[in-house]
């Protein structure tokens, strides 16, 4: 066993995996290093001189302060012939004058099958304490390009997700992106815990971007278990890191995602959340000089939004596909606020998270009515899609007579739809409610339903 010392720490390899590693790296090299110097320091933007004309936006350099590690950047932005850089770490002991130094690695990582069951940080660093990780040969580019349009496949099958109310009344499809809206305490992170215990999927990809850090061993050891980690990786981004490391823990996630895709493994990818890397994007492009627009996100934030939930979905030439679910935290639940109203127009669906189901008890707390996804007229078959029709129209009656129903008002006989809904009602409830130790097949979710409703339904 050999170590090779890199961004990410030593990383042990053997043989020919060394050497092709080796050769992938030391080709993106120069035979020259270039250095500038620190000339002004604003809030979290550094300035540096001297090396403006070899730099552009997205690259890296490294900042050398007095007597401390070096400290990763990444280029912002330009001003008044000066570039501006943000660290992803504290600036402890930096001060004019101290050394940067251009970094001429592309900023890339090397995944590799070994991975699955760790759990990494933004930069593809352990935190696990499992030992270094191994490095693969081929790099993942974190800001990778979303495929050609007219090269990518069309949606796959129906994917089993092992959870009652999405399998059945949100049947999601391999290579779909879903987002899950839903404010705070409302039990998202349960449901995705879930998912990726449940999923047919091979691979699951979780990024938990600007999560509270006391929730994070909670989060591995009580919600995902060993069962769900065995066939994960985990990146984490905490809520007290830069703004600069919360973005790269998105970018990381789907570079991990990518890479288990291009070898043909059907990957669930989620991430908790979207809302916080829009955060992060926003305090980068303000602390850049962009001027805000709404809600206080400069322009870049939406565009980022679209460059990385396009990057998750079907594939192109291989088999694999990313389906993928972007939790968004709805600022005081309102869901037409600009990032919920942004991601929803780019994804294939959405999830809704009800509060009010949640107070009374009901978890996954899903509002079926306010919730789609937009493959299912695709994928089911006329009696399924029957079922689900019936299934929807029952719960829209109940609610619409919710009230008069509560207050004693509505006259059983006054109409048959009505009575129906009241006496079906209360077993749908059952049905949507799910334990999270509980899981349960698509074709076992059509039956129960099926049984409910009253009507046969063929697989």
């Amino acid at each position: 066993m050999r170590y090779w010392r890199g961004e990410q720490g030593f990383i042990g390899m053997s043989g020919n995996h060394f050497i092709e590693s080796l050769v992938t790296r030391v080709d993106g090299l120069s035979d020259y290093q270039l250095f500038g110097r620190v000339t002004k320091i604003l809030g979290l933007l550094v300035e540096v001189g001297g090396v403006e004309r070899e730099l552009s936006i997205g690259d890296r350099c490294n900042l050398m302060p007095r007597g401390a590690d070096v400290i990763p950047c990444e280029v912002v932005g330009f001003r008044e012939g000066r570039a501006l850089v943000m660290p992803f770490k504290p600036l402890d002991r930096v001060g004019l004058g101290c050394r940067v130094e251009v970094a001429q690695a592309q900023a890339a990582v090397f995944p590799d099958e070994s991975w699955l069951g760790r759990v990494i940080n933004a930069m593809g660093e352990p935190l696990d304490g499992k030992g270094p990780l191994l490095s693969g040969s081929m790099p993942m580019p974190l800001r990778n390009k979303p495929p050609a349009a007219h090269d990518r496949k069309r949606f796959g099958d129906k994917l089993d997700l092992g959870i009652r109310a999405l399998n059945s009344f949100l049947s999601t499809c391999r290579g779909q992106r879903m987002g899950i809206f839903s404010g705070s305490g409302v039990g998202k992170s349960i449901l995705m815990s879930m998912l990726a215990r449940y999923t047919a999927a091979d691979v699951s990809v979780i990024g938990l971007i600007g999560e509270r850090g006391r929730e994070v061993k909670e989060f591995l050891e009580e919600d995902l278990g060993p069962e769900g980690l065995k066939k994960s990786v985990v990146i984490i981004s905490t809520s007290d890191e830069s703004a600069l490391m919360r973005r790269q823990g998105a970018y990381m996630t789907l570079a991990v995602a990518e890479y288990f895709r291009d070898r043909n493994r059907q990957v669930l990818c989620m991430m908790d959340s979207i809302t916080r890397f829009a955060m992060a994007q926003r305090e980068i492009g303000l602390s850049a000089g962009e001027p805000p627009t709404s809600k206080g996100y400069p322009p870049t934030t939406f565009s980022e939004l679209a460059r990385l939930l396009e990057r998750a979905g079907p594939g192109t030439k291989t088999t694999g596909d990313i389906t993928a679910f972007f939790s968004v935290l709805v600022e005081g639940d309102d869901h037409n606020e600009p990032i919920a109203d942004a991601v929803r127009g780019i994804i294939d669906g959405h999830v809704v998270l009800d509060r009010a189901i949640s107070d009374r008890g009901r978890y996954p707390a899903i509002n079926v009515l306010k919730s789609i996804s937009r493959s299912m007229p695709r994928c089911l078959t006329p009696q399924q899609a029957e079922l689900v029709r019936i299934g929807r129209e029952v719960m829209s009656t109940y609610e619409d007579m919710a009230e008069l129903i509560r207050l004693g008002a509505y006259r059983r006989g006054s109409d048959a739809k009505v009575d129906m809904a009241i006496d079906i009602y209360p077993q749908l409830e059952q049905f949507l409610a799910q334990k999270p130790d509980e899981k349960m097949g698509l074709d076992a979710g059509y039956a129960q339903l099926a049984q409910i409703l009253g009507v046969n339904v063929k697989k």
